[in-house]
């Protein structure tokens, strides 16, 4: 099973996201997947995500969202990061808004993989001194730096 650092695309990083509303935002990373060539159906793809936040909302609290989904659209395993200076609403479980949001892709056939990913990062991201160190990352090398360290 590939680590975090491995999977979380550099150029899928996004530090300063312009959108403020919860779908827009899950759009905005979205257009980076799109954009990056892992995505066969741009259309499937963004349907089967909100379909999955519509289910459930992925935002976990402690300013931090995960949404996720597994499609046929998915080319491999990848998660792409972003970040909101002003936080976005996703009617997380403690009311707070989600300053690092964090969407995870994968493919319909790497249910196993997929799965570790997500208990990982969500493991990872309860770590009070990485949340901190990840809001005040100045660039995409910092971003992956601080995963990478927090990764043992």
């Amino acid at each position: 099973m590939k680590k975090i650092s491995e999977i979380l695309l550099k150029e899928g990083i996004i530090l300063d996201l312009k959108e403020k509303e919860k779908t827009a935002v899950i759009k905005e990373l979205s257009e980076k997947l799109i954009h990056l060539g892992y995505i066969t159906d741009p259309e499937e793809f963004f349907s089967e995500i909100l379909k999955r936040e519509n289910l459930e909302s992925t935002g976990i609290g402690m300013g931090i969202a995960i949404p996720h989904t597994r499609s046929k659209a998915v080319k491999e395993l990848v998660i792409v990061f972003g970040r909101s200076k002003e936080g976005v609403d996703f009617s997380s479980l403690d009311g707070k808004p989600a300053h690092l949001i964090f969407l995870i892709a994968g493919p319909e056939d790497k249910k196993s993989e997929y799965l570790f990913a997500l208990a990982k990062l969500s493991k990872l991201l309860r770590k009070d001194e990485l949340r901190i160190e990840l809001n005040k990352a100045k660039d995409e090398e910092e971003v992956l730096a601080i995963i990478k360290r927090y990764e043992i």
